[in-house]
């Protein structure tokens, strides 16, 4: 019994430095349609992401003419939350503006 205790002592673990990967992030897409009006857009994206006047003017202008605009990138919970957050601010006022999350392309 004694030398299984001297045996254990004699036992030195290297510590291991463990490097975490920051998370994915996923950006939050607004989409175009013909019936959202733009105003509803702006309030949109100033009580949800949080944007200022010329900020949200600027993205539902991109929205309004290339069909797609990004709204801000997020973690995959966060992101989650924004789109559910849209759909039903959008349900509410019965606007059929969507809005997804995708993968961020990688800086």
């Amino acid at each position: 019994m004694a030398t299984h205790l001297e045996n254990q002592r004699a036992t030195v673990l290297d510590r291991q430095s463990a490097k975490l990967a920051p998370p994915p992030m996923y950006q939050v897409v607004l989409l175009n349609d013909d019936y959202t009006p733009m105003e509803f857009v702006v309030a949109v994206l100033q009580r949800i992401f949080g944007k200022n006047e010329d900020e949200a003017a600027h993205i539902m202008l991109k929205v309004h003419h290339e069909g797609r605009g990004v709204c801000g990138v997020y973690p995959r919970d966060i992101a989650a939350t924004r789109v559910e957050m849209v759909r039903q601010m959008a349900h509410a006022r019965q606007h059929p503006l969507q809005c997804v999350m995708e993968p961020a392309p990688e800086a």
